[in-house]
Formats: C-alpha cells, sequence, structure tokens
C-alpha cells in the first residue's frame, strides 16, 4: 500500500502575500471569536437568572447546564464555521484569514472542532508563552496548528490585492 505524503501547497518564500499580517490579524479573529461565542453564553446566564426570581430560586439550579452547554456550543461554532464552505469562524472572515490543511485542503467539521480543542489545551497546559512558537517558524504557525497540521492563510481576496502591491521578489 503506498503511502502518499503530500508536499506543503503554501511556501512563505513563493507566496508571501498568504502570511503577511496573518498573526496580528488572527489575534484579532480571536477577540471577535470570544464575543460571537460569549455573547449566547452571556443571554443563557441572564435568562436563567430571571427564570429563577420567577420560579423563585428553583430555576437557579440550571445554572449547573451552563459550563458544559458553553463547551458545546463553542466546539459546534469552531467546527461548523472552520468547516464550513469558507474554512473561517466569523472573527476569521472579518479578519480576511481562512483555516487549510498544509496540503492545501479547506478545513471540515472534525477538524475545526478539534482545532479548538488544542488551542484550549495547549494555552492551558503550556501556559500562554506556547503562542511565541508562531515567530520561529516561516509559516507563523502556532502549536495546535503544526500538532494539527494545518496553517492559517490570507483568503484569496486578501492575497490577490497584497500581491499587487509587493514588489517582485519580495521574500519575507
Amino acid at each position: 500500500m503506498p503511502i502518499d505524503v503530500k508536499p506543503h501547497a503554501y511556501d512563505p518564500d513563493l507566496n508571501p502575500e498568504l502570511f503577511e499580517g496573518v498573526l496580528s490579524r488572527r489575534i484579532m479573529a480571536f477577540l471577535v471569536d470570544f464575543l460571537v461565542i460569549a455573547a449566547p453564553v452571556v443571554l443563557a446566564a441572564m435568562f436563567i437568572f430571571a427564570f429563577g426570581i420567577v420560579t423563585l430560586g428553583a430555576g437557579w439550579a440550571l445554572y449547573w447546564l451552563l459550563p458544559g452547554a458553553s463547551v458545546i456550543w463553542a466546539v459546534v461554532y469552531f467546527g461548523v464555521t472552520l468547516g464550513g464552505p469558507r474554512s473561517a469562524t466569523v472573527g476569521m472572515r472579518v479578519m480576511d484569514l481562512e483555516l487549510r490543511t498544509w496540503y492545501g485542503a479547506p478545513g471540515y467539521f472534525v477538524l475545526g472542532a478539534v482545532h479548538a480543542i488544542a488551542f484550549w489545551f495547549t494555552v492551558s497546559f503550556f501556559t500562554p508563552f506556547v503562542l511565541l512558537v508562531a515567530f520561529f517558524n516561516r509559516r507563523r504557525r502556532l502549536l495546535h496548528d503544526i500538532l494539527l497540521g494545518t496553517v492559517m492563510i490570507n483568503n484569496a481576496p486578501r492575497a490577490a490585492m497584497l500581491r499587487a502591491y509587493m514588489p517582485p521578489g519580495t521574500v519575507r
């Protein structure tokens, strides 16, 4: 049975426009996604609070569901958005980013869900300093990107715009 090892689809030397500014915009995309994930959780907490008042405290027992529901919501959010046709969360779309596998394929549901879980685990266990890994590789991949074989790049319209404005032979 032959093993088909695919080469990297995105070379930062040949296509620097794919990686230009990705790291800083990735931080902003994270903040947007945090708000998108947090908003329904806060609304649910407010509903439970109001429901608890109406039921004279009995409804507050629903608070025990909130942590688990929050995790499920976040995993489904990342799975659906990264596994969607644009391979990008809402924050990534705002910042013109997309997730690809190292060989160029778009994301899929399981990859998106595992990508989020791997991020949380690496940052939780290895402290946020693990994010410094991005400064020591040419594709600006974080530890969870390396572990999962993914790469964050500029989407096609942004890359085309950057390509038009980069001087020929630009290597970063």
